[in-house]
């Protein structure tokens, strides 16, 4: 009884912290965007609007240019010949450019390249449907879930139409960096693996479309604190019944229900194509989905269950690293040993909604009466971690086989860069340290962004040293 109790009562603080930062998030945008709005009206009243300065001839500033066309539902055409466009893909709970009004989930670090596209991708679907939607994002067209998979899940098969591609041209001559964050780092790789395996009908694609992947904190391999926001260690794809997630669950079925449509313009789950809508199933559908007959937590289509580590195992088997394309990592970490227990590095450098979760994951034990996720797991090897995933989920993908690895101190002892080679380094910080504010980084967030940009401009080719773009420096 009072294992229960305590239970609930961290329950508790987990839906308060979360639910205050996320609120957080969005009052700030809100209220930037109500700042600007401000500042525009002024701005109006006090003069003229002069004419547009033409941009030189061959260059568009696809930053700025990105950013209106994505308000207005266009998409921005990057020229032909131009160097290849770095994108950087959200984890979950995140949102591309054109959502929660001028924030950025990058902090502004797409700034600091004239070819910088922000996706904005289902923050809540599965690694599966976010891989769809980003092919289609950048190429054109309609987005295919697929025949088999959107069947066997319950949902539509097509969705969100893209009548211009942000970078149509995109093939083997015209390939294209990645940077993803969290999950977004499998959301690559799994793009990457479609790619290879040509599962866009009516595009004759390969491997050799993807130059370069980064992945920043990146869920390479699953993470433990699934296990303790709700999913089951047994199967790593159930949920408990009294969990975060189930909370989660309840809320993002009800916002998707009432299908509110300036709230779903500024913020979306990304659940459309499971057409939840009040307008589409009624108040009986409302019930099904709330009992779990029905939605994408019934399919287990989500992105949970893809971020276990049994989910991680099952994507990774079916995964490769391809030997003409460039691979580096960042994991991040905010523990350390102390007496030999693994402990928080500190109190107030991690961020207050993440510093409980890096407790526990520093404490985590696998069921005894659960199978081990993989053959040779140890608790041990998963206790360093950021608060969100494990340190050794971040470096390269390790399950259910080890891919060819490299560890870096300095970025200088991997040059010249070698394709098909997991470069990694461990850097302290929080999961969430590198995005949204940048203030908390202070330095080290400049020093990061400008080292993984010049590394996409200046050491990943395959042929010769790229004509390198004007850069702007934040």
């Amino acid at each position: 009884m009072a294992r229960f109790i305590l239970s609930l009562m961290e329950l508790g603080v987990s839906a308060a912290v979360h639910m205050l930062f996320g609120f957080y998030v969005f009052s700030s945008a809100v209220a930037a965007d109500l700042s600007q709005a401000a500042l525009a009206s002024g701005s109006l009243l006090l003069r003229r609007p002069a004419p547009a300065q033409a941009p030189a001839e061959g260059i568009v500033d696809v930053a700025a240019a990105g950013e209106r066309d994505e308000r207005r539902g266009a998409a921005p055409v990057v020229l032909d010949g131009s160097p290849p466009p770095i994108v950087l893909v959200h984890g979950i709970f995140g949102f591309g450019k054109g959502r929660l009004g001028g924030m950025s989930y990058f902090a502004g670090a797409e700034k600091k390249d004239d070819r910088v596209l922000v996706p904005d991708l289902g923050s809540l679907t599965s690694i599966h449907d976010r891989a769809r939607e980003l092919f289609y994002y950048l190429k054109g067209g309609q987005v295919d879930y697929g025949e088999e998979h959107s069947k066997a899940c319950g949902h539509a098969r097509f969705g969100r139409i893209y009548d211009t591609g942000h970078y149509p041209v995109w093939d083997e001559q015209n390939p294209v960096h990645f940077v993803g964050h969290s999950a977004g780092a499998q959301v690559v790789r799994v793009l990457h693996q479609m790619l290879a395996d040509k599962a866009f009908p009516g595009h004759d694609t390969s491997e050799d479309w993807v130059l370069s992947l980064t992945s920043l904190s990146g869920a390479l391999n699953g993470t433990t604190r699934t296990y303790y926001d709700g999913m089951l260690a047994e199967d790593g794809m159930s949920m408990k019944p009294i969990s975060l997630l189930q909370l989660c669950r309840i809320g993002v079925i009800v916002y998707d229900w009432l299908d509110i449509p300036w709230l779903k313009n500024y913020y979306n789950f990304g659940f459309d194509h499971y057409e939840m809508s009040r307008r589409k199933v009624g108040f009986s559908g409302l019930v099904d989905l709330l009992l779990g007959n029905t939605g994408p937590f019934a399919s287990r289509d989500w992105i949970l269950p893809d971020l276990t580590i049994q989910g991680a195992l099952r994507l990774n088997a079916t995964l490769r690293t391809f030997p003409n394309t460039f691979y580096f990592s960042y994991a991040t970490k905010r523990t350390r040993k102390l007496f030999g227990i693994t402990v928080p590095s500190s109190v107030l450098g991690i961020h207050p909604m993440l510093f409980l979760r890096v407790l526990q994951m520093c404490m985590w034990r696998h069921p005894q009466n659960a199978p081990l996720p993989y053959k040779g797991y140890m608790d041990e090897d998963w206790e360093d971690n950021d608060g969100a995933l494990n340190t050794i989920s971040m470096t390269h993908p390790r399950i259910p086989m080890e891919h060819p690895n490299r560890f870096v101190v300095n970025d200088s002892d991997c040059h010249p860069l070698q394709p098909g080679i997991w470069y990694y380094k461990i850097i302290d910080g929080d999961h969430i340290l590198f995005i949204i504010n940048r203030e908390r980084a202070g330095v080290q967030f400049d020093l990061l962004y400008d080292g993984i940009f010049q590394r996409c401009r200046k050491h990943a080719f395959r042929k010769s040293p790229p004509t390198v773009p004007n850069e702007t420096s934040q």
